[in-house]
């Protein structure tokens, strides 16, 4: 009797895990078709409730996958365009780049949050959201779960913004240049700035898309400069290549007759890439990691947005 017992229970148990397995799938599936955010938020929801399969193996893909990813990217910028962007918004930019991650990085001391925590949310509220996460986070050695809350505290402020913004402005009176110049400052992912600008009318629009291009090419300098403070002693540095070739592609972008179809296409999967790879990240979370971390990561992102969002207003008022 206890021998039919334990065969129904592993029967039961290997049920159990064809199911999660098909879910686990279904949803990865899924990823591919939604927007970064909403399969960073599929992943999270899978790990929270019945558990992600593959652990191992999706830390390991999802490392690579994401590298690839940003690389692909670079065939969708043009070296010029960016260079030439927001000209008037040129020194702000800088002040609040620089800014912004010396105050996160000090507020997260104070915070007592996990320094790679704070530097990967000060990145992403300073430079482009999720895009300069990703950029580093492999760099400074982040593990997906120190990541995947980074990622998690951006995106919802990011969502926040791009339904907020808008009002906010026409409240206050802003002009389409004063809208595009907030927006591109205060707002983190480029896919949110062109949303919220888009909301506002055209001009808005292009102010924003132009300043935030400029903004995206201090992922370079942060990049080397996450190598030098992260390094341990007695290692050797390890090189950003996924960088240089992000820089590599965006050249090749702007000089090689490469078929605009082709380089489309290349950004099209590249953005798909990163949806899953931001899928299995949210995977990697567990309800022991969130009580671990606790809120303050999240306490830091919101302060950090409240910041520049109003000094950034300040300046364009």
């Amino acid at each position: 009797m206890q021998e039919n017992k334990t065969i129904e229970e592993l029967k039961r148990e290997r049920m159990v895990t064809t199911l999660r397995r098909m879910c686990y799938w279904l949803c990865a599936i899924g990823s591919l078709w939604v927007s970064p955010a909403v399969a960073l938020f599929m992943g999270i929801a899978i790990a929270l409730t019945i558990g992600a399969p593959y652990t191992k193996s999706n830390k390991k893909v999802s490392k690579y996958l994401l590298q690839m990813a940003v690389v692909g990217l670079g065939f969708g910028m043009n070296l010029h365009s960016a260079l030439a962007a927001g000209k008037e918004g040129m020194l702000f930019t800088i002040v609040s780049v620089v800014g912004v991650m010396t105050v996160g990085v000090l507020l997260g001391r104070v915070l007592k949050v996990n320094p790679k925590n704070a530097y990967l949310i000060s990145s992403g509220t300073a430079i482009c959201g999720g895009s300069a996460i990703a950029a580093v986070a492999p760099i400074i050695d982040a593990d997906d779960n120190d990541t995947s809350l980074a990622l998690a505290t951006i995106f919802i402020l990011n969502a926040v913004a791009l339904f907020i913004f808008p009002p906010i402005g026409e409240a206050l009176g802003l002009s389409q240049q004063q809208f595009g110049t907030w927006a591109a400052i205060a707002i983190h992912d480029t896919s949110s700035v062109v949303g919220a600008g888009a909301a506002y009318g055209e001009e808005a629009l292009q102010v924003a898309t132009t300043i935030k291009l400029t903004r995206a090419l201090w992922i370079f300098p942060l990049a080397l400069v996450s190598v030098l403070i992260f390094r341990s002693k007695g290692k050797r540095v390890a090189i950003p290549w996924f960088i240089l070739f992000f820089i590599v592609a965006m050249i090749a972008n702007t000089y090689l007759p490469i078929p605009e179809q082709l380089t489309a296409t290349i950004v099209k999967f590249s953005k798909k890439a990163l949806s899953l790879t931001l899928f299995l990240i949210g995977c990697g979370l567990s309800i022991g990691t969130i009580r671990k971390v606790g809120v303050k990561p999240l306490l830091l992102g919101v302060i950090l947005w409240v910041v520049i969002s109003v000094v950034s207003l300040l300046v364009v008022l």
